[in-house]
């Protein structure tokens, strides 16, 4: 390569780093103000100073000790861990059954409902709010968090694609050795197939913890009785905005932030390598 050409290298790799820190920036900078806010010894919102002018514990100890119903930070934080839960295991089982029904099974409508299910993903899921919201009313299942429960596990086979990519790669070999040992398909599945299957299951259920843990628009339609021991923890925190407690819980509401990005950043890290492998494994064949 000619000095010409390394020079023009070298700017093109110096202009790309540039973009990446101006990227990164752009990411980290709402986190890292939210942190250092949920330290501020200051309750309301402070617009003058980027770091707090004193630094102090007492958000973190107020949201998690509370005094009031108003801010009931551990109900909404077990109402959302009760609810993920069960969404999680719903999900997962469903997802990797129906994924393994269409990987491994040939039968004539095969073909027409995964076409289906993919058309069905094409549309977001606000898009039948109005819909749920007056079925759960009929079956009296509003706020409630049963109700809850069931709207985040009604599609979840739909989510099959990836982990059916999954198995596509697992050698067919194995299917058919248990199934001359006399096993049957469900001794197939829950014996052989699943304990191989670690990191697509892993990938499901990160992936159907963070819907219920994250959501708000759904929660807040469903559970809006205004009774905040029912609340899950993102309309708690949004509730905390509110035009009257703003001045007095913005502090705490950072604090509460921070506190619900734990579990889920905890769970990346342990399980990074197998979520990585999932997503990798399922795209081979999707």
């Amino acid at each position: 390569m000619t000095q010409k050409g390394k020079t023009i290298q070298l700017i093109k790799d110096i202009l790309r780093h540039v973009v990446i820190v101006l990227m990164v920036s752009v990411w980290l900078i709402p986190i890292i103000w939210l942190i250092a806010t949920s330290f501020s010894a200051y309750p309301g919102r402070n617009t003058s100073n980027f770091f707090p002018e004193q630094w102090s514990l007492q958000n973190y100890i107020n949201i998690l000790n509370p005094t009031s119903h108003t801010v009931n930070f551990p109900i909404w934080m077990w109402n959302t861990f009760k609810i993920a839960m069960a969404v999680c295991i719903v999900c997962t089982l469903f997802a990797v059954m129906v994924a393994y029904a269409t990987s491994f099974f040939r039968f004539k409508t095969r073909k027409p409902l995964m076409n289906v299910a993919v058309i069905l993903n094409l549309f977001p899921g606000v898009l039948s709010m109005i819909s749920v919201y007056f079925l759960l009313k009929a079956m009296n299942l509003t706020n409630t968090h049963i109700g809850l429960t069931l709207v985040y596990c009604a599609s979840s086979g739909l989510g099959y694609l990836i982990a059916k990519g999954y198995f596509d790669t697992v050698p067919r070999a194995l299917v058919e050795a248990a199934k001359l040992d006399g096993a049957s398909q469900a001794r197939t599945f829950f014996s052989i197939i699943l304990p191989i299957s670690k990191p697509i299951i892993v990938y499901t259920v990160i992936s159907s913890f963070l819907t219920p843990w994250t959501d708000f628009v759904f929660s807040k339609m469903i559970l809006n009785s205004g009774i905040a021991d029912m609340w899950t923890v993102s309309i708690g925190l949004y509730n905390m905005l509110d035009r009257s407690l703003i001045n007095t819980y913005f502090s705490q509401f950072c604090a509460g932030g921070v506190i619900v990005s734990i579990p889920i950043s905890v769970l990346f890290v342990i399980m990074q390598k197998f979520y990585v492998e999932g997503i990798t494994g399922g795209a081979v064949k999707g």
